[in-house]
């Protein structure tokens, strides 16, 4: 195994994070869940061994360690892209370390455009597939045997245990939630008309530029995973306004509320 990975598993452990039961990740603008954890450790991304940075204004960059609706969790409050420039064993080495540490579940969050006309902005999706048009895989290279097989299979790379679960939760909440297939690209450029079309021939319902590497890693490593989308602007190729940072902050934080309550339910469901 890579010793980085040992080597911060150990620090992590050292620092009191022991048996955390479910892993949470935080995606753009939807920060504020980690304020609902009643935390223990809080360390600084750039205060972990072999942790990398996060570079995007709108990521805290910390590790929460507490406990949320009676769950020991282990939160990420910002997360890594592709298109910083990282690597994809990078974007994932903290999924990884998650896992070693005994991580049961994982709850992933991103903010998305809107492919699907049905969907309006500050609406929340299950992720109940992807598409991934990202060009590089986090399981490229040798395969490391300790965290999983050569060829993982990707059939039901979202839980249906967790999705039933999450649905169970929206559903006692009163909390829209739509199902969809999210796809991943590149960035940090919002697509073009063009591009839209073609997201939607393929089937997307959502784009965004993460998530995926994470859910690849996860299902590598038999980590069960589930992921909600908040819809953050309505990407309609016949009708595009300018969007902007500003607009998709303001609108994740309304979904943000919403999502808040979601992840509470999900993990108050037994």
């Amino acid at each position: 195994m890579d010793k980085r990975l040992t080597e911060t598993v150990e620090f992590l452990k050292n620092k009191g994070i022991v048996n955390p039961e479910t892993g949470i990740v935080l995606g753009t603008g939807l920060g504020d869940l980690a304020q609902r954890i009643r935390a223990e450790i809080v360390l600084d991304y750039e205060d972990i061994p072999n942790f990398p940075v996060s570079t995007v204004e709108t990521h805290h960059g910390k590790l929460i360690y507490g406990e949320l609706c009676g769950h020991k969790v282990l939160a990420m409050q910002g997360r890594f892209h592709f298109y910083e420039g990282y690597t994809m064993n990078q974007i994932v080495f903290p999924i990884r370390v998650m896992k070693l540490l005994n991580v049961k579940q994982l709850i992933l969050s991103n903010a998305a455009g809107g492919i699907n006309l049905a969907f309006k902005k500050g609406n929340l999706m299950l992720i109940t597939d992807h598409i991934n048009l990202l060009p590089a895989n986090p399981l490229l290279g040798v395969n490391d045997e300790e965290l999983g097989v050569r060829f993982p299979d990707m059939g039901h790379a979202y839980s249906p245990v967790l999705n039933a679960q999450m649905e169970k939760a929206a559903l006692a909440g009163n909390i829209q939630l739509h199902k969809g297939v999210y796809a991943a690209v590149t960035g940090p450029n919002l697509e073009t008309a063009a591009e839209y079309r073609y997201l939607k021939i393929i089937g997307a319902d959502v784009v965004g530029m993460s998530t995926v590497p994470e859910v690849i890693a996860c299902n590598h490593m038999k980590l069960p995973c589930v992921a909600v989308s908040a819809i953050t602007d309505e990407c309609d190729p016949d009708n595009l306004l300018p969007v902007n940072l500003a607009d998709i902050l303001a609108t994740a934080a309304i979904a943000e509320k919403s999502l808040t309550r979601l992840i509470e339910g999900f993990l108050e469901v037994r």
